[in-house]
């Protein structure tokens, strides 16, 4: 019976310590996630900007352990490729061949350890450039590489 006591108990500390290593290396399997439905939330899919002014890129960004970083990436849909994704569909002007369209392609620091975040960020459309069709694509990745991509459809006008 002693021995039967003294195998139960080896067992139940090596159980407990291997249960317990397991939870500590946990691995990170969750997309960060993108919200842009708060009222208060810029661009939103079928959004207008306009050339020559400054508008303010609003959402909230979480994650479950820690965020990493965003892009932007605003370009001209004038083609009408697609990958939005959102389920709205925009209504769409002519296809058209490109003189000088809006490119932005930029990357906006998160601070450490965040696992939410509202990031607010101006932004600028210069007053030159062809107004139209555009996809606002929002690129998030969390600290250990996994990344959601949300794209709207914007007008420039």
């Amino acid at each position: 019976m002693k021995k039967a006591i003294f195998y139960f108990s080896i067992l139940t500390v090596i159980c407990l310590s291997a249960c317990k290593k397991e939870t500590e290396n946990e691995v990170d399997t969750e997309y960060p996630t993108i919200d842009v439905t708060a009222a208060n939330a810029f661009p939103k899919q079928c959004g207008t900007v306009n050339r020559g002014e400054t508008f303010t890129f609003r959402a909230l960004l979480n994650d479950n352990t820690a965020l990493g970083s965003l892009s932007l990436d605003i370009h001209h849909n004038f083609d009408h490729h697609t990958h939005s994704t959102e389920v709205e569909t925009c209504s769409m002007e002519p296809i058209k061949v490109p003189v000088k369209p809006f490119l932005l392609i930029k990357s906006f620091p998160i601070p450490a350890e965040q696992r939410s975040f509202l990031m607010e960020q101006q932004i600028t459309i210069p007053t030159d450039i062809d107004p139209g069709d555009y996809h606002f694509m929002i690129r998030l990745t969390d600290k250990e590489g996994w990344q959601t991509i949300k794209g709207l459809s914007i007008k420039i006008n």
